[in-house]
């Protein structure tokens, strides 16, 4: 899915169609999955040829058929998410509830594979005693891979080959912390072309030496305390999803709390317009948005305008302004949270913290 989101996130070009569709896991259910693909399918050829050149809009229009005949709802999740252009044709099935619809614009709609990537993630759990260190490779609670490249990494040096040194705590500490480092370059090393967050499976005193050493603390999202090294992969994994679960959790109470905090030192916006100027001048830090709300608006002179209805096909209408909001935020290094009506009742629906 990260691999969906690295292909279509950055394309531009003057006809991407995203459909999005709600799906069933289960027959009978999952039967009329195929009918509603079809009626949204036909949605945006309809909109297609009022919308985009006829040789560009034919193009796609046999790109939407041949992608939606292939897929196979027996396999189907929650949702469906297609994106087609005239250049490439691809879909995801994805765990979380959509809102049906059907997006043409100048780029992809993505936020619901970005919500998804932010609430169903792979990250890695770093299995660590004195004498060893095993990096294993998760997704929520099943195991990716045990990595071997560079992993296991066996300590050979703790121990002093002289009893006299052998008796000095010190030393034994240093050497300890030696291996640790050399663990955590190895770590780092391996995790750069594919990074997530690690949690870390120790005991307590080895967990407080490896953040001592460690180049990069803000990777780490804590310990699963105790000695797993003799445990198989799928056990660990087993019990480190629900500490990386209340680590997510933590980290969305950590957000809000951030949005109050820029509230009170005047560090957030919530006018459309505002927002939109912030994250294209890179200043956006988080985006706060509500759950399900999609809003489409008109961009004159940087200035967004609301747009209230039925407005498919309109000229110069942004089906999804938030989307574009996200996207560009992401691009800056910027950060988006998904909350309940409730936690933005007082926003509207949407706030940015910036980082000036």
């Amino acid at each position: 899915m990260n691999d969906i989101l690295k292909r279509v996130k950055d394309i531009k070009a003057d006809c991407c169609v995203t459909i999005l569709l709600n799906t069933h896991r289960t027959i009978p259910d999952n039967e009329k999955d195929s009918l509603l693909l079809k009626n949204l399918v036909k949605e945006a050829v309809k909109r297609l040829q009022a919308e985009c050149k006829a040789e560009d809009a034919k193009r796609i229009a046999e790109k939407l058929d041949s992608l939606s005949r292939e897929i196979n709802h027996r396999y189907n999740l929650e949702s469906l998410v297609l994106f087609v252009n005239k250049d490439i044709a691809e879909y995801a099935r994805l765990p979380l509830p959509v809102t049906d619809r059907v997006i043409i614009d100048q780029t992809f709609a993505t936020r619901d594979l970005i919500r998804t990537l932010l609430k169903e993630k792979k990250y890695y759990v770093l299995v660590l005693s004195r004498d060893k260190a095993r990096l294993i490779e998760a997704f929520n609670d099943k195991v990716v891979r045990e990595i071997e490249d560079g992993f296991p990494v066996e300590n050979t040096s703790l121990y002093p080959s002289q009893k006299a040194e052998a008796a000095i705590a010190n030393r034994l500490t240093s050497l300890q912390q030696e291996f640790f480092n050399i663990v955590d370059k190895q770590l780092l090393n391996t995790i750069k072309e594919n990074p997530q967050k690690v949690l870390i499976c120790t005991e307590d005193s080895n967990y407080h030496q490896y953040l001592k050493v460690a180049d990069q603390k803000e990777v780490i999202i804590g310990n699963m305390g105790g000695n797993r090294m003799a445990e198989k992969a799928h056990h660990i994994v087993s019990a480190a999803w629900p500490v990386v679960l209340q680590s997510r959790k933590e980290k969305l109470k950590d957000q809000v709390r951030e949005l109050e905090k820029a509230v009170d030192s005047g560090k957030v916006v919530t006018d459309f317009s505002e927002v939109w100027n912030a994250v294209n001048q890179g200043r956006g830090q988080t985006l706060f948005v509500q759950e399900g709300y999609f809003q489409p608006a008109r961009l004159v002179n940087n200035t967004v305008e609301l747009v209230q209805g039925s407005i498919a096909g309109k000229e110069d209408v942004i089906d999804d302004i938030i989307d574009e909001m996200i996207e560009i935020n992401f691009r800056s290094g910027g950060d988006c949270v998904f909350l309940p009506e409730e936690k933005l009742k007082d926003f509207r629906g949407l706030a940015l913290t910036t980082r000036y």
